[in-house]
């Protein structure tokens, strides 16, 4: 198992390589940098992407020379030396090769930068962010959890029952409705849209947050993250809960279950003494790369309508402005959390089922 894990570490290597070549090249293509986002700032427009729609951006001024106008959109009328500045303080006077290795080579000593437009570092933010995205996919995998794999096993005692057709098209339902939808649905019922104003409309804590003692820090946590977890785990419940029942039936129909059944054990006993071991490892070690997939991607829109500040809304920010240092600092650190979970989800694996042995497979 060791020369396993030394495998895949070592794997990691050239993958984290290769996600930021590919990044980084297409970045090199994309209009609207950080140059063209100060450039339409100065104009008065507020964004380089009215200038690209627009197509008149400082029509009425002279060009400045010095090949500036074609290289950078609304750049006319701007010195050549301001430019040049701007190119000097982001890094864009050197080649794209020089500007690669450097940062690689920074990365390497886990140093990220620092944001273009914040005026702080991007390990800080991320750290700043942290705390609402955690919130998110930890509470919504584990409640995720808590309700699929006890509702998985009694749809699959009951299979072919009322009890699980009704639920199976409860749960497809759920899978089906957007959650950007269900959360406005949410907003207007409970948050004071038109109808009841039970839970607060934005925001991790309130502003008394402080002053509050534990408890009530503690209540008014839960009472802030109530519809934002809602409406993130609502589409969950359906591909774990049919995982677990599916499980559960194919260990069900096997020979040693018939076997604990003439040997006169309780149902109860052949399920969760037998079964359950067998039909849980896929489900059960599956849980990190659930939790990183919820913590990554699944919570943008939701903090957006929730007005909650997390990595999800960083991400999406730091694309449109195109803060490079955030994009890349974060796309490095993900890339690398995801790989790591890959690893620790095999090692999962091997903890609930110690049959299991990566190396004689791949041998």
């Amino acid at each position: 198992m060791g020369a396993y894990i030394l495998r895949r570490l070592l794997l990691v290597i050239p993958t984290l390589l290769g996600i930021m070549i590919v990044n980084f090249t297409l970045v090199q293509f994309v209009p609207g940098g950080p140059i063209e986002q100060i450039i339409a700032q100065i104009d008065g427009q507020g964004d380089v992407f009215a200038g690209f729609a627009g197509g008149d951006a400082g029509a009425g001024a002279e060009p400045a020379g010095g090949g500036f106008d074609d290289k950078y959109v609304g750049a006319r009328g701007l010195p050549p030396e301001f430019i040049a500045e701007l190119e000097k303080e982001f890094g864009f006077d050197k080649p794209p090769l020089e500007r690669f290795l450097g940062m690689l080579g920074n990365y390497l000593t886990l140093d990220f930068g620092e944001s273009y437009f914040r005026s702080i570092s991007v390990i800080d933010l991320v750290l700043e962010k942290m705390p609402v995205s955690i919130s998110l996919g930890l509470w919504s995998t584990l409640i995720a959890y808590l309700v699929s794999i006890p509702l998985g096993i009694r749809k699959a005692i009951k299979d072919g029952s009322s009890f699980d057709t009704w639920t199976s098209g409860a749960i497809i339902v759920a899978y089906a409705i957007p959650g950007f939808l269900f959360a406005i649905l949410l907003l207007v019922l409970f948050a004071g849209g038109s109808y009841w104003q039970i839970f607060p409309l934005r925001g991790l804590t309130s502003d008394n947050w402080d002053s509050l003692s534990l408890v009530g820090k503690i209540l008014d946590y839960f009472w802030h993250i109530a519809l934002p977890i809602i409406a993130l785990t609502i589409s969950a419940f359906a591909t774990l809960t049919l995982l677990t029942k599916n499980s559960f039936l194919d260990e069900i129909k096997k020979q040693y279950v018939m076997t604990a059944r003439a040997k006169g054990l309780s149902e109860r006993k052949v399920l969760y003494g037998h079964v359950f071991r067998n039909a849980m490892l896929i489900v059960i070690a599956g849980f990190p790369a659930v939790f990183i997939g919820v913590f990554f991607g699944g919570s943008i829109i939701i903090e957006t309508i929730f007005s909650l500040d997390g990595l999800g809304r960083l991400g999406f920010e730091a694309a449109v402005a195109r803060d490079y240092p955030v994009i890349f600092g974060t796309l490095f650190i993900f890339g690398l959390m995801g790989l790591v979970v890959g690893i620790i989800s095999d090692l999962m694996y091997v903890l609930v089922d110690p049959r299991i042995d990566f190396e004689k497979r791949e041998g």
